[in-house]
């Protein structure tokens, strides 16, 4: 069964960036430049307002989830630090840096708490979409949920990461599991993508392989 990530709250965000955008510090990010949640000893957020933003877990490198909209981050980090993520630029992206306790202080004069919620709710769900995903799956069925989520990316981003980058990134999986996969696919017609690995087309691909 495909698995549908959750539907973003675009409103909450728009709302909460609108209240954030006067009092942050604009950031013209390299790509692959880190981000971590304290500055000058004091905790972040940062709003996406162009480019690419990765979610890295800090242990071990995993890569959570890849933003290409505008979004808002660091809402669970501002109410429970605990520093277990950081953000990784994936191209050269535009973004704003803001104090989380002035943050706060302006979420709860403007009277946002509800929107503040709805967002780390999608974040919340969105961890658990994730899981779904990868969690206790066949790994066929974990480079299959990949490909699918792959597919809908623009085709200038596509061409910018090969399908084993970003199902290694996501996953931890190993190489010869992914190109074993992939080359059965390509044998049985469910896949093109161009030499180097990157993902030109998609057919109807199979529950199970």
């Amino acid at each position: 069964m495909l698995i549908l990530p959750p539907v973003r709250p675009e409103e909450s965000i728009s709302r909460l960036t609108a209240i954030i955008e006067p009092l942050a510090e604009r950031l013209t990010v390299a790509p692959r430049k880190r981000m971590t949640w304290r500055y000058k000893g004091h905790q972040q957020m940062y709003l996406l307002q162009e480019g690419e933003l990765s979610v890295i877990r800090a242990s071990d490198g995993l890569l959570i989830v890849t933003v290409y909209e505008p979004h808002l981050f660091g809402i669970a980090e501002m109410i429970q630090p605990t520093h277990g993520h950081i953000l990784r630029a994936e191209a050269a992206s535009t973004v704003l840096r803001v104090d989380a306790q002035l943050a706060t202080k302006r979420f709860r004069e403007e009277g946002v708490w509800e929107d503040v919620a709805a967002l780390l709710s999608y974040h919340t769900a969105y961890l658990i979409y994730r899981d779904a995903q990868v969690v206790q799956q066949r790994t066929y069925s974990v480079i299959r949920n990949h490909l699918h989520e792959m597919i809908l990316l623009p085709e200038e981003t596509r061409m910018r990461t090969t399908i084993l980058d970003y199902i290694q990134d996501r996953t931890l999986l190993s190489r010869s599991s992914i190109l074993n996969v992939l080359s059965a696919l390509k044998q049985g017609n469910y896949i093109v993508f161009k030499r180097g690995g990157y993902l030109m087309e998609l057919g109807n691909l199979p529950e199970s392989f």
